[in-house]
């Protein structure tokens, strides 16, 4: 009677770890990661981004700026089946309020002693003054928009 009580108590918690486990692998699949590092977004929400498309498909979401960057520049690379013409919106996490911002209307510190899920991060303020304040406190070497960026200047913040 001991051994069937045995052996039935490791049968309950096979089937018991194995239900954890499989429940671990669902949950880890529903979460959404960066398409351009494959880090679980949920981990950096104050600095999530974010591409929505105008068709209305899953929007794709980023740990940071620095991979939204990646990704738009670099757009065929990471999104062959579009092109930019179908994204309706890109957006940023503004680091002083910390809500979401029109990335190409937003402001980016380089190179500060703050840094985001990928290390050195542009970091995006929606209003110049907030941008101009971060930078002299936080030892920024510049302010730079949207469309001065270009893939040398991220990757540089790569390689410090």
């Amino acid at each position: 009677m001991k051994k069937m009580f045995c052996v039935l108590m490791i049968i309950c918690f096979i089937a018991l770890t194995a239900a954890a486990c499989r429940a671990e692998e669902v949950h880890a699949a529903s979460r959404p990661r960066c398409p351009v590092c494959n880090m679980y977004v949920d981990m950096f929400a104050k600095w999530n981004a974010k591409v929505e498309f105008k068709d209305a498909s899953t929007p794709a979401v980023f740990c940071g700026s620095k991979c939204i960057f990646k990704y738009y520049l670099d757009f065929k690379k990471y999104n062959s089946s579009k092109s930019r013409d179908h994204i309706s919106a890109v957006r940023v996490s503004d680091y002083t309020l910390r809500a979401p911002t029109d990335a190409f209307g937003a402001y980016y510190v380089i190179w500060s002693d703050i840094y985001g899920p990928m290390g050195h991060e542009p970091i995006p303020f929606a209003k110049k003054a907030d941008a101009q304040k971060f930078l002299k406190e936080h030892k920024g070497k510049k302010i730079v928009r949207f469309q001065d960026v270009n893939l040398k200047m991220i990757y540089s913040l790569d390689n410090p």
